[in-house]
């Protein structure tokens, strides 16, 4: 594991994002984590944060000029804090991100920030896809815009669950759209992070159990 995963990880839990125990997901699974980009709530975690998604960026994409967006709500300050992350390290990316009601007055629309233009890529800062429901609904949005192609996609976590198939959500959002889903990590880095302390040994039976029945295949 690259070491800014590794650190990644111990940030997740420091800040509450990701923790282990009972939980229940949107789709009904029980599942022995639960990630919550909505635990971010100091200057300083959102900095961090936005410089680890940076870090994504910079390994997958290198220096290819886009433009984020972030999908309302939790992808705003992602998007936001990923981009100045980027810009102090060289790669001025404008953004932009999404209104949940369109506006009527001032000047209108449903967008926030950069308006994409003709011609440009788009890469969607999201925390972590489920079902890809909220995907779905950003690429409602991103379609209507002339010219415009999305390039990919980053959120924190990539499961390694199934989606509405064998496959993981990730694999079906790129069969069904055509660009990839890159996650700054995913839970079989958690699981090596884990494996790191004795201590860990019941969550990462867990885990292990929990993706020998729900995990997705490769």
């Amino acid at each position: 594991m690259q070491p800014y995963k590794h650190d990644f990880i111990e940030f997740l839990e420091s800040a509450g994002v990701l923790k282990f125990g009972d939980f229940t997901a949107k789709s009904g699974r029980k599942i022995p984590y639960f990630i919550n980009a909505g635990d971010i709530k100091t200057g300083e975690q959102i900095m961090r944060l936005g410089e680890f998604y940076a870090r994504a960026y910079r390994e997958h994409l290198g220096d290819r000029k886009t433009v984020l967006f972030g999908p309302a709500y939790k992808g705003i300050p992602i998007a936001v804090s990923a981009a100045a992350a980027l810009a102090r390290d060289g790669l001025d990316l404008p953004f932009c991100f999404n209104r949940k009601e369109a506006k009527d007055h001032g000047e209108g629309g449903i967008l926030v920030g950069y308006k994409p233009q003709p011609g440009e890529e788009i890469v969607i800062a999201e925390d972590v896809i489920t079902a890809g429901t909220a995907i779905r609904e950003s690429m409602e949005i991103l379609s209507q815009l002339e010219g415009v192609k999305v390039a990919a996609c980053f959120i924190m976590v990539n499961r390694g669950e199934k989606g509405k198939t064998d496959k993981s959500a990730m694999d079906e959002i790129k069969d069904e759209f055509g660009f990839p889903v890159y996650a700054v990590v995913d839970v079989y880095d958690i699981i090596e992070y884990l494996e790191e302390k004795p201590e860990n040994a019941e969550n990462v039976q867990r885990i292990k159990n929990y993706l020998a029945v729900n995990g997705a295949k490769k």
